[in-house]
């Protein structure tokens, strides 16, 4: 039975999100979660402690896989527009 290209397209986003999203996603959760317990641990509740480590593993994190997220991108794009012109066809 062949999906509709409606639903592929959208179920193709959605892990095309995963793949974007995912990684820098769990990068902040485990520095946030080593950054909480060593404030839990030493007792310092200093916001700027919390906050610019993330903000160095994101620029990390994005420096490093910023080619893939592009490529990526890249041929999602590329694999909605032949979608759109299989479904509407040229003239």
């Amino acid at each position: 039975m062949l999906e509709e290209p409606a639903a592929q397209a959208m179920r193709h986003a959605i892990w095309v999100c995963l793949q974007l999203g995912g990684p820098p996603l769990l990068a902040m959760l485990l520095v946030g979660v080593v950054i909480s317990l060593i404030q839990t641990v030493t007792q310092i509740q200093e916001s700027t402690l919390a906050f610019l480590p993330k903000i160095a593993v994101m620029g990390g994190v994005l420096m490093w896989l910023g080619p893939f997220m592009g490529q990526v991108l890249q041929a999602w794009g590329l694999q909605l527009f032949d979608q759109m012109v299989a479904i509407g066809g040229l003239p």
